[in-house]
């Protein structure tokens, strides 16, 4: 959210012809992170009906850059990394080794691997015992999910898949070690070697809802525009070309 807001404070405004027609606000830069964000805002709400025996973190900066985790689980059942990647309505095939996005090599499993090393070393480092980490990439409302082989060492699952496969998964970790474990991981510099101090978590919000209202308006007023063409063409917007432009300006705000 703070990595989209951040981009998109750098585009330029829109013209008014622009705001008119629904031309999204989001710039290209931003984009991919828009979505990535409505991601991991859903899991997030997901992942708060697991109970409260479970630790769940969001948004982990781990290392010396600004790369981070999406979410840090921590429960009876063990320790997850959660890598998320929003696909809706894409086709995805998963094999042992590669998953296939529209038919576009990604290197989702690696990187799903990587973290979870990366949290092991560090999580042990801290708690001062050995801390063993799942992978688990949680792949968002996908239109079709193939699964030809279950990949090595990564556990693949869709957001609806998510919460059933988590509680059905057997206890390992005893209230002990969740506990030592829990208490090392809610400690910023567990993860990176210089946290920043936290944005504030309300503000970040606020501002990151305003931009989803701005790219609704807009797709409310490309929907007309593009109705409007379908259903008469230039007869229609002779004809319908005042109710139209009363229907845009009553879409909300431009």
């Amino acid at each position: 959210m703070a990595e989209t807001l951040r981009l998109q404070g750098e585009e330029p405004p829109r013209e008014w012809w622009q705001r008119l027609i629904g031309s999204s606000p989001l710039g290209a830069d931003t984009r991919p992170w828009f979505q990535g964000a409505l991601g991991e805002i859903a899991v997030g709400q997901i992942l708060r009906r697991l109970g409260p025996e479970w630790t769940v973190l969001h948004a982990v900066p781990v290392g010396a850059g600004a790369s981070d985790i999406d979410h840090v689980l921590i429960g009876p059942a063990g320790v997850f990394t959660l890598n998320t990647k929003n696909h809706p309505g894409r086709k995805i095939w998963v094999g042992e080794r590669v998953i296939l996005v529209d038919g576009h090599r990604q290197h989702y499993l690696s990187h799903a691997r990587h973290e979870a090393a990366r949290a092991a070393k560090r999580l042990s480092a801290a708690a001062g015992e050995p801390v063993s980490v799942t992978p688990v990439l949680v792949l968002m409302e996908p239109k079709d999910l193939t699964i030809k082989q279950r990949p090595v060492g990564v556990h693949v699952v869709t957001d609806r898949q998510l919460l059933r496969r988590l509680k059905r998964r057997r206890p390992v970790l005893t209230p002990e070690r969740v506990a030592r474990i829990t208490a090392a991981a809610v400690v910023p510099s567990t993860w990176h070697n210089s946290p920043a101090p936290p944005e504030d978590p309300v503000a970040l919000q606020e501002r990151f809802a305003e931009l989803q209202v701005s790219v609704r308006s807009a797709q409310r007023r490309r929907a007309l525009w593009e109705l409007a063409l379908l259903v008469g063409g230039g007869a229609a917007a002779i004809n319908y070309g005042p109710i139209l432009l009363a229907a845009l300006l009553g879409a909300g705000p431009v």
